[in-house]
């Protein structure tokens, strides 16, 4: 696999063009342009010269000299741009025609279509941000929280990479100290190094790379949210959870079993964390071919949930029969909690606390807010600050590092042994700013991006 090291100058002499504003109608509409001699392009949209890095409202122009639109255009000469090259923005009226028209024209100047993350990943080439800082301009713009995007511009501004650096330049110390001594073993100091010390060295690394991933994973809630499936036997109050859980009505909630006969998903938000909420056909056998294609898939949404709610008609409890049948669905290993719903109707009956158990009413609100603590708690998620916005691919290289220098830690009067695995957990640290990082990998990340950024 082609490895692309992190000095990554681009040699592309295109220039490309893309509308960098949303679709649609707005008040103002960007067109931005990278690449080459933008400053003689800049001269035949606007009939002027462009002083660097200042705003200038003028007519953008036709071919025919005739006015295609007015706005402000900015010149940023290279390498002091967003994407390290010359860079132009026309930022005029947020209409789709005029936009069109105006990219159009960029276009017929020599330009071409920018493809989706190009001008990020021309950034990321010409180091003027690494990998993961790249990876965060793309989660910002679609983060669904507060948090997430508070986490994202953490990442963006490089808090996330600097962490890694900071692990790493400890680790290139260590692989120093081990390398020499393969290199020089005869040399008074070296010839023994004490294993107190490296093994020092070592849980350092590994207490500082502990932490960068609890902070990683939580980034990941935020990005990634969690999907939270709502289980049970019909007419328990999964559909009325789910509206309390939302705020609004978005599932039907009917005295007839069977009401809701296949999956209804919501997204929402708990003090800030995204939810993936699904309320599901009840679990029982039945006749009625519908509904039982419902269950099918409740059982397909059960097999890709990061949390089980097992609700409970506290009103009218069921035959631990039906919960053995309801619990035999559910994956081994799969969190689950039991919610014991309707405690407004339940007058007479005494419950008594037990782990994984809560008792709510979805019609009252009753329990709801410690519900909804536990559910955060179960999938995860925890208050603190400084929090990453990461993704999978940073948690896998960040477990596959760890497991290198646990497998170091038991080698350490094997020098060779050692100096291998740290340089192992090295390079696994290098992929996630990208220092080291294979083509098309790159090539799937930044396309994943919005055409324009």
């Amino acid at each position: 696999m082609t490895q692309i090291p992190l000095k990554k100058v681009s040699q592309k002499p295109d220039n490309i063009a893309a509308i960098a504003t949303g679709p649609g109608r707005g008040g103002i509409g960007v067109v931005r342009i990278s690449g080459q001699g933008l400053a003689d392009m800049g001269v035949l949209l606007t009939g002027r010269q462009l002083p660097p890095r200042s705003a200038v409202y003028t007519p953008f122009l036709a071919s025919d000299l005739s006015v295609i639109d007015q706005g402000i255009a900015l010149f940023f000469p290279a390498p002091h741009s967003y994407t390290g090259e010359e860079v132009l923005e026309l930022q005029g009226h947020g209409g789709p025609a005029v936009l069109q028209l105006l990219l159009q024209r960029c276009l017929e100047l020599g330009a071409r279509l920018a493809q989706p993350g190009e001008f990020t990943q021309r950034a990321f080439l010409n180091d003027k941000m690494d990998l993961a800082q790249a990876e965060s301009v793309s989660d910002l713009i679609e983060a669904t929280t507060q948090q997430a995007a508070r986490s994202a511009v953490r990442s963006m501004q490089g808090e996330f990479s600097n962490a890694i650096h900071a692990v790493v330049a400890k680790l290139i110390d260590l692989r120093m100290l081990v390398e020499a001594t393969l290199d020089f073993p005869e040399e008074d100091g070296i010839a023994t190094v004490e294993r107190a010390r490296l093994e020092g060295k070592l849980t350092q690394i590994q207490t500082e790379l502990a932490h960068i991933e609890v902070l990683a994973k939580q980034g990941s809630i935020l990005r990634e949210g969690a999907q939270v499936v709502l289980v049970g036997a019909p007419n328990v109050g999964k559909s009325s959870l789910l509206n309390r859980l939302a705020g609004e009505e978005v599932a039907l909630v009917s005295e007839i079993a069977g009401t809701t006969r296949d999956a209804i998903r919501q997204s929402l938000q708990l003090r800030g964390v995204p939810l993936h909420i699904v309320d599901t056909a009840g679990l029982r056998e039945t006749d009625d071919v519908v509904e039982r294609m419902g269950i099918a898939r409740t059982q397909q949404n059960i097999d890709r949930a990061d949390l089980i709610l097992v609700l409970l008609d506290e009103s009218n409890p069921v035959e631990s029969g039906e919960i053995e049948a309801i619990l035999e669905r559910l994956p081994q290993g799969l969190p689950r909690l039991f919610v014991h719903n309707k405690m407004d109707v339940v007058t007479h009956r005494a419950h008594q606390e037990q782990v994984g158990h809560l008792y709510v009413s979805a019609k009252t609100g009753m329990g709801v807010d410690a519900l909804q603590d536990t559910i955060l708690k179960t999938i995860g998620w925890h208050q603190e600050a400084g929090v990453f916005m990461a993704r999978e691919r940073h948690l896998v290289a960040i477990a596959k590092a760890k497991q290198h220098f646990a497998s170091a830690s038991q080698h350490l009067e094997m020098h060779e042994l050692l100096a291998e695995e740290l340089r192992y957990g090295q390079a696994a640290l290098n992929e996630i700013t990208g220092e080291f990082v294979a083509d098309d990998l790159l090539g799937e990340i930044f396309s994943r991006f919005c055409i324009g950024k």
